[in-house]
């Protein structure tokens, strides 16, 4: 398996998006599956650039990320690695490389990889995996996860992964940085090297808004990132967090892309508890936002 990441030098630069569709930013949905399908009929005639962390703690992490496949096979979604797929990957990565070497080092790697992925978030996709797989056996044992049973929807997601992306004027989306000024969307932060993370692909998925303000590439104007949920869509100098909680909170905060301007946010509010955004951190300035409801049955709801 090749690690995820931005395509080498000489390779075609533009990841997706070709017709020039709307450019949306979908930050962590975490299960939550019912808002990405809310989501894609909403906006029918966009291009979703998913922010990475659509598994663990919600309900759907399956379901969210089969959704988001079938998206990318119709040129609809670009998909980005967060730090939960990175931990899903690690022992994905370790488990396949036993499979050519048969060296039980990759296997204790692999497993150990696994252990970090269930403590942090993925002991959610054992349990909804086990309850789907309970249901089919009319009542028999669970198998449940593991490396030899890891599923073939998620092991595809991880797969098609990138690390981050640049989206120009013309709506297309780059991999690699483009002579015209763009956007920079990845996970957590601009690739930059810090004490903790000296890899920029790795400090991208981790950072937190506070160990800013972080580098852009020349001939970035913003960047947009995720992972840390904050009480409402916030720019914090040259960066922008739309991370609301979805999986508790219920409401996802979508912003369309403009290199010349920063586009009000939208925000989904489907089923959950929206003040639970008031645990959540306030930084810097909010985005100009409007709500759009759509639980079943709510006032406002225009689907």
């Amino acid at each position: 398996m090749t690690a995820p990441g931005p395509s080498a030098p000489g390779l075609d630069a533009v990841s997706g998006n070709p017709g020039g569709r709307p450019v949306i930013v979908i930050p962590d949905l975490h299960g939550r599956a019912d808002l990405l399908r809310t989501a894609a009929l909403a906006f029918p005639e966009a291009h979703f650039v998913s922010l990475g962390d659509a598994i663990d703690r919600g309900p759907n992490s399956l379901d969210t990320v089969g959704h988001l496949l079938e998206l990318r096979a119709e040129g609809r979604a670009t998909l980005l690695m967060g730090n939960h797929e990175r931990m899903a990957w690690e022992g994905l990565k370790w488990y396949r490389q036993h499979q050519g070497t048969h060296d039980l080092s990759d296997y204790r790697r692999a497993m150990e990889g696994l252990s970090w992925w269930m403590k942090n978030g993925g002991e959610s996709v054992r349990r909804e995996l086990s309850a789907t797989r309970a249901g089919s056996q009319a009542g028999g044992q669970s198998i449940g996860l593991s490396l030899e049973r890891f599923p073939r929807v998620l092991a595809e997601y991880l797969d098609a992964l990138e690390r981050l992306v640049y989206v120009t004027e013309d709506q297309r989306v780059h991999t690699q940085l483009p002579e015209a000024s763009s956007v920079l969307v990845a996970h957590a932060s601009p690739p930059v090297r810090h004490r903790e993370y000296p890899d920029p692909q790795e400090a991208m998925l981790w950072l937190r808004p506070f160990e800013g303000p972080f580098a852009l590439p020349p001939g970035v104007v913003y960047s947009v990132h995720g992972h840390t949920p904050v009480r409402m869509p916030l720019r914090l100098g040259r960066h922008v967090y739309l991370d609301l909680g979805a999986y508790e909170t219920g409401l996802l905060a979508m912003l369309p892309l403009s290199v010349q301007t920063l586009s009000e946010v939208t925000v989904l509010a489907g089923q959950g508890d929206p003040a639970r955004t008031n645990k959540y951190p306030m930084m810097g300035e909010p985005v100009s936002a409007r709500a759009l409801n759509v639980r079943p049955g709510g006032p406002g709801q225009r689907l």
